[in-house]
């Protein structure tokens, strides 16, 4: 039976949940603080999560949590809410809230799609989509978080001219990506005739960037919501 709260079904746009046991240290973050930085599970105003912030950004898939962290250090007058299936990367992100005492972070444990499904209308200023599961064989390519449907309720959430970032280290994901977010015409290139591979003077880089496991340099994508 399809859970009424989960209209798109099974996810299929990532493999494993867990890779390795995680650190005690970490474990012990997951059962304490990770409860307190919870987004609701159900339909939910993010500024009732930070009455006082200015923005609301969202990242899809922020791996181990060095991205989301940084970015909500530097400004600690948005909310950035955060989804991530994989645990690991999970207890990854809460050690960081808890290493640079941030407040103004909270966190989904499981499919993206959930949250942006819980989110009202336009109520995004910023998203990141940072280096996603590329599902680089032809015949997984369906498994890719980035498709029509899920583009329109990214269009759904992000406010007028709120930015979204994509990035990934596979040439084939990055046409696949340009194609199905400019097919809707609810978004535009923020550039149009920008250096996909120049690194955005606000981008922080992280260990699986470092690792280079793609086919070619890092692709920054820069979108806008129209």
């Amino acid at each position: 039976m399809t859970n009424p709260q989960q209209p798109h079904g099974p996810l299929r746009s990532f493999g494993r949940l867990k890779s390795r046991p995680v650190k005690p240290r970490q474990q012990a973050l997951l059962d304490t603080l990770l409860p307190t930085l919870a987004v609701p599970h159900e339909a939910f105003q993010p500024r009732d999560l930070m009455p006082e912030a200015k923005e609301v950004w969202l990242e899809i898939g922020f791996g181990g949590g060095e991205h989301m962290a940084a970015q909500a250090g530097r400004r600690p007058d948005v909310l950035v809410i955060g989804a991530e299936p994989f645990v690991n990367g999970v207890a990854s992100a809460v050690r960081h809230v808890e290493e640079q005492a941030l407040s103004n972070v909270r966190i989904h444990e499981g499919d993206a799609r959930d949250v942006v499904g819980w989110l009202p209308n336009a109520s995004i200023d910023r998203l990141f989509v940072m280096f996603p599961d590329p599902w680089h064989k032809a015949r997984h390519n369906k498994r890719r978080i980035i498709q029509p449907e899920f583009v329109a309720d990214l269009a759904r959430v992000l406010k007028p001219g709120a930015a979204f970032r994509f990035a990934t280290d596979w040439a084939d994901y990055a046409e696949w990506t340009i194609e199905r977010v400019l097919a809707n015409p609810a978004f535009r290139f923020a550039v149009e005739e920008a250096d996909r591979q120049a690194i955005p003077a606000d981008h922080v880089t992280t260990r699986y960037e470092e690792k280079k496991l793609g086919d070619c340099a890092p692709v920054f994508l820069d979108f806008v919501r129209a």
